[in-house]
């Protein structure tokens, strides 16, 4: 199952590029016997997509068809590690092609991006920078894969 990060703005160089990267090729070369990558990051322009409604359109239209749509939102439901790899774990069971996670501009979803995801998932009730979010994601994608693999990375 291929896995899409799309993210609205421009990631500069700097440690949370380097974290995302690291943990990304992390997931993509323990999650290939199991079927889960390559693992990818697309990025929305945000001076091309100002509002929070123009963010969320363009965001839409970075889900292909078929894939399921996962918007990272402070309304969506908090998960453990666990409970996030056997999530990604069913979806590759069922056949799903490809995840796309979502992760808004500084204001965050709107309704429209929220009504077309097909799951909203929470970092927790604090706000994070959504550069961070970036990095935090593909660590938790790397926990799952090593999760799943029984790799001794997730000590729980």
């Amino acid at each position: 199952m291929k896995i899409n990060i799309a993210a609205v703005g421009r990631m500069k160089p700097g440690p949370e590029q380097i974290m995302l990267n690291d943990y990304l090729n992390r997931a993509a070369l323990a999650g290939r016997p199991l079927a889960l990558g390559p693992f990818s990051v697309v990025e929305i322009d945000e001076r091309k997509a100002l509002t929070q409604a123009n963010q969320s359109a363009r965001l839409i239209e970075a889900i292909p068809a078929g894939a399921v749509a996962i918007a990272l939102d402070e309304r969506g439901k908090t998960l453990s590690s666990q409970d996030f790899a056997n999530m990604l774990a069913k979806l590759r069971d069922r056949g799903t092609g490809m995840a796309v996670f979502l992760i808004g501009g500084a204001d965050g979803h709107d309704k429209t991006m929220r009504d077309r995801a097909d799951r909203m998932l929470s970092f927790g009730p604090m706000v994070w920078p959504h550069m961070m979010v970036r990095a935090m994601l593909a660590e938790q994608l790397y926990r799952a894969v090593s999760i799943l693999s029984g790799g001794p990375y997730h000590r729980a």
